[in-house]
């Protein structure tokens, strides 16, 4: 009896230990991570801010989260003028540390396409990760160690969903507005191209925001799509942004051109148009096909389409694409890739890696890269700071 009962269990040990050598490397394969820690100040949303929002056409209101989930809550609250000259902070928790910056009301439409030659650096889903994008910037010399921009007159090209996810979103997204105003006193760009997190974020659709943003929404007394909405400053500043543009020949969106695009005859501009029309309309397919409901596609859109890598195109299909306006490459985000790679002779970049997290920890551990275009050559990145050409 004992014999049987420890054959039995022999068998089962060898069964499940056979089933996971064939699971846990398919899982790897397509991204699959083990949630197995928290930081200890994951919950703590203490200087949490700014949050500013419009009062009206001449006043904007400026909110700090102040307080412990012990003590309780209160909102620290000023009201400026949208012609004074305000100076805020964004505080992090982790490191204790913080950045300033200036806000300007007057937020202006981006450019749809730039030929100037210069140096090129791109990355895409940092999806809430402050310490993990920040840290990427200074090792690849963007920035120095005082958060200064020494990229000279570099593109520094953030290709979609830097929200959603994570836990440090705010300061994700003030760092990008201060990276914005240091590149250009310097004769640099920063690019946020739209991805479809922050599409999602504008249209009301948290189902991948941190549990944090639903209580600074209550904290705030607000609605979490009106931390996103046009009243919102965050939002009317998102809603100004791209979803594709071209810099130095090559192409830059979230998700990519479906052959549908190719074959019509809308440019750059008017995609870009179509598409900012509708950031605040949560799409659902109508009977009535047009090129607005093409672009704005949760499948066939160019913030949300996946073809490159699930779809069996034909190089002559993504030739057509590319062709039609004029560059020699497309570099996309949004499906996740082992590594940063080229595709399709070179001429589809993918650049979403699975990044690491502020404030919690996974295994395997990601290791952030990106894509570096100088001298029309093309490297792949790493968090260190070395590169390797591609």
């Amino acid at each position: 009896m004992k014999k049987r009962i420890f054959r039995y269990l022999k068998h089962q040990f060898v069964s499940l230990f056979v089933l996971g050598a064939v699971l846990v490397p398919f899982g790897l394969y397509h991204g699959a991570s083990l949630h197995y820690s928290d930081h200890p100040l994951l919950y703590n949303i203490d200087n949490d801010g700014p949050y500013v929002f419009y009062k009206n056409d001449s006043v904007i209101n400026v909110n700090y989260i102040k307080g412990t989930k012990t003590e309780g809550f209160y909102v620290n609250s000023k009201e400026y003028s949208i012609a004074s000259n305000i100076t805020s902070t964004s505080y992090f928790q982790i490191d204790s540390s913080s950045f300033n910056f200036k806000i300007n009301s007057d937020i202006k439409v981006p450019k749809a396409s730039y030929n100037d030659g210069n140096p090129i650096l791109a990355i895409s889903d940092i999806e809430g990760g402050y310490k993990t994008f920040r840290d990427f910037l200074i090792q690849n010399q963007v920035i120095d160690n005082k958060l200064n921009w020494i990229f000279e007159k570099g593109h520094l090209v953030l290709v979609g969903d830097f929200v959603d996810r994570g836990w440090s979103v705010t300061q994700v997204l003030w760092f990008i507005y201060k990276l914005e105003q240091d590149a250009e006193k310097h004769g640099g760009i920063v690019h946020f191209i739209i991805g479809n997190h922050e599409l999602k974020n504008m249209q009301g659709n948290f189902d991948s925001a941190a549990d944090k943003y639903l209580a600074v929404s209550r904290i705030l007394e607000k609605t979490q799509s009106e931390l996103y909405d046009k009243k919102s400053f965050i939002g009317k500043w998102l809603s100004s942004k791209n979803s594709i543009e071209k810099i130095n020949g090559n192409l830059f969106a979230h998700g990519g051109i479906h052959p549908d695009v190719a074959n019509s005859n809308v440019s750059l501009d008017e995609i870009n148009q179509l598409v900012r029309s509708n950031y605040y309309r949560a799409y659902y397919p109508k009977v009535k096909k047009t090129m607005a409901e093409l672009l704005i596609s949760n499948k066939k859109g160019i913030c949300w389409y996946r073809g490159y890598f699930k779809d069996d195109l034909t190089q002559k299909q993504v030739d057509a694409g590319l062709n039609k306006f004029n560059a020699k490459s497309i570099v996309v985000g949004h499906t996740l890739q082992s590594k940063v790679n080229r595709q399709y002779n070179g001429k589809v970049i993918g650049i979403d890696v699975k990044h690491p997290k502020d404030y919690q920890k996974y295994w395997p551990k990601g290791k952030s890269e990106g894509l570096l275009i100088k001298n029309d050559k093309y490297y792949r990145v790493f968090a260190d700071g070395d590169k390797q050409e591609i």
